[in-house]
């Protein structure tokens, strides 16, 4: 987390839920709100040509703005921070509907969030993202993800084998439906969902979780951030799912080499904002 970055929001960009063109008037009204703070507001050619606006490439959307807000969902939050990712800009999620783990500005508060924002009120958190490298007969397939990437099989007919190394020593040797390989953030996605734990977002660390293990024995791991991990299926073909948004093939052959990447998510939040109380209302805990 850095406290003390401070940005100069002169210009905001806008990304918008696909395929959700009755998200034109909440667009219009998030415009708005952030000119009335003397803040130009920019939208990307895809969400613009959904609702009938001009919007401008996504490259140079992030090039010109100061900070990024997504309109939607922690999907749409997601895909825009694995988008932007190497140009380093802050994302802010605005949900249209409910209280999302990443998404968690309402539109009701924008305006006093802009506020405080232009009153230096607001805090940058950096979460660590993965990134890897695939490598098959065809070549090297560079990829980033904010959640997880998933390894698992391409027919529900048979189990993956899959086998993983640690700092290229061999670490497991899993039988069953795939492994998880989680970041902190996405701890609470599919990770948890397959028996994982749940990571504070903050670390720099990642989970690997065994998704329905042959063996009872297999159980998720926590492993330091300085470590990378690579995934090989020696007799079979798979499939690697980033964040559940794109997904690629590999084989007998092939491998792929996992660690944290250089540069973390720049998530812009209210000084305000309290992940675990995000947590207790988004699984219901404390409740009898």
């Amino acid at each position: 987390m850095n406290e003390t970055a401070q940005i100069s929001l002169k210009k905001v960009g806008i990304i918008l839920r696909p395929s959700t063109p009755e998200l034109k008037e909440v667009f219009y009204r998030v415009k708005q709100i952030f000119e009335a703070h003397g803040i130009e507001v920019l939208i990307d050619n895809l969400s613009g040509g959904m609702i009938g606006v001009l919007g401008q490439q996504f490259d140079i959307l992030c090039r010109e703005s100061d900070l990024l807000a997504t309109i939607g969902g922690d999907g749409t939050l997601i895909s825009a921070v694995r988008r932007s990712h190497s140009f380093g800009k802050p994302v802010m999620g605005i949900h249209a509907g409910k209280l999302g783990f990443l998404a968690d500005v309402a539109l009701d508060e924008l305006d006093e969030i802009l506020t405080q924002i232009q009153n230096g009120e607001y805090r940058i958190d950096e979460r660590a993202m993965l990134q890897a490298v695939i490598t098959t007969g065809a070549g090297e397939k560079r990829v980033v993800a904010f959640n997880d990437i998933v390894i698992t099989r391409p027919s529900i007919s048979k189990m993956i084998h899959v086998e993983t190394f640690v700092d290229g020593k061999n670490f497991n040797t899993y039988f069953g439906d795939g492994v998880i390989i989680s970041t902190p953030t996405g701890s609470t996605a599919y990770n948890l969902s397959a028996g994982g734990p749940v990571l504070f977002p903050l670390t720099k660390v990642f989970a690997l979780t065994p998704i329905c293990p042959h063996s009872l024995t297999q159980r998720p791991v926590v492993l330091p951030g300085q470590y990378d991990i690579e995934v090989r299926t020696p007799d079979q073909s798979a499939l690697a799912v980033v964040d559940g948004q794109d997904m690629y093939e590999f084989g007998e052959g092939d491998s792929i080499r996992i660690s944290l990447a250089d540069m973390p998510a720049k998530l812009l939040h209210r000084k305000a904002f309290n992940y675990f109380d995000v947590l207790k209302e988004k699984l219901n805990w404390g409740e009898g």
